[in-house]
């Protein structure tokens, strides 16, 4: 008898989504590769599908068509009746969920992961949105430990007001993989080859989980979101300062009250409120400014998770 605390099941079907938003092209390019040669992502007893989410947004390399593929998981939109109304997005939502889903079901994918660009300076990291799951935690713990020295940060989304129904959240286990910095339909090797390490060291993680390798407790660091901030605007709702140059490219670096955030055209500075030290993210990222979200304010927390080993080898 092992100590550790058992999952019913091992992990059988994985899939890795690329180009849920059409213009961030790492996860696209990877994608496109692995349905051509899919040999470095196959494991032994696992089912891994590469799949491209939203191939309309990927042919126009833009972020969507009608609207954010990666904000429409949520049940109310995927119970919609199809009709020829619907946004793109929600009826491809809807094709999603029938190949991977039924969210919320025995029958979903057990994983998926999620690919992602950023213009943000967030280096790697991997998108959190339980921080109770045990087996995720592991996983964070054990692809953190195997990128090391270089850094991979964990964001953790789970909020009651600000967590959002993304793409992966069909699955039992969602991973989001956000890579940066790199422009809005750019390829950059160095990113490239990060996030492909993070899928390799995911995928040899699962692969051991499910041989019966037992993972003793751990923790890890986390940032979990406190608020979203977004640009001083004028009377108009016009943006009326930009990100500081103190504040600009320092994401997960630490900001204290006082410390300069936006200037204005004026050379006006504004300095961060509060009366607590928080971590900025998302700092200045392109494809926020349509979501009125200059950059994401979050908290340090330590996550432990619990001994894991798979039920399925004796």
């Amino acid at each position: 008898m092992t100590s550790c605390h058992i999952t019913e099941e091992p992990i059988k079907k994985i899939a890795i989504f690329g180009g849920t938003h059409g213009n961030e092209l790492t996860g696209v390019f990877l994608v496109k590769h692995w349905l051509e040669n899919d040999a470095e992502i196959q494991r032994s007893g696992l089912e891994v599908k590469p799949f491209i989410t939203n191939p309309r947004a990927v042919k126009k390399c833009t972020r969507y068509i009608d609207c954010d593929l990666n904000r429409v998981f949520d049940l109310e939109n995927l119970g919609k009746k199809m009709s020829e109304d619907l946004p793109y997005e929600v009826k491809r939502a809807q094709e999603i969920n029938h190949l991977f889903g039924p969210k919320n079901s025995e029958d979903s994918y057990d994983i998926i992961f999620d690919l992602h660009n950023t213009t943000s300076n967030m280096g790697c990291t991997l998108i959190l949105e339980d921080s109770r799951n045990d087996f995720l935690i592991q996983m964070f713990h054990y692809i953190k430990t195997s990128l090391a020295p270089l850094p991979c940060y964990v964001y953790l989304i789970e909020h009651p007001s600000l967590q959002y129904a993304t793409t992966r959240s069909v699955a039992k286990y969602p991973v989001g993989i956000e890579v940066g910095p790199q422009p809005q339909g750019v390829l950059r090797a160095d990113i490239l080859d990060q996030m492909r390490k993070m899928i390799k060291h995911a995928l040899d993680f699962i692969y051991q989980f499910n041989e019966g390798k037992e993972f003793p407790p751990c923790a890890i660091e986390v940032y979990k979101i406190m608020e979203k901030v977004d640009y001083p605007r004028n009377e108009n709702g016009e943006i009326a300062a930009i990100i500081h140059p103190n504040l600009q490219d320092q994401d997960w670096k630490p900001l204290h009250p006082g410390d300069p955030t936006f200037v204005t055209l004026d050379g006006k500075t504004i300095l961060l409120g509060g009366n607590c030290t928080v971590y900025p993210v998302f700092v200045n990222e392109a494809a926020y400014y349509e979501k009125k979200e200059a950059f994401a304010k979050t908290t340090k927390v330590t996550l432990n998770a619990k001994s894991i080993c798979s039920s399925g080898k004796e």
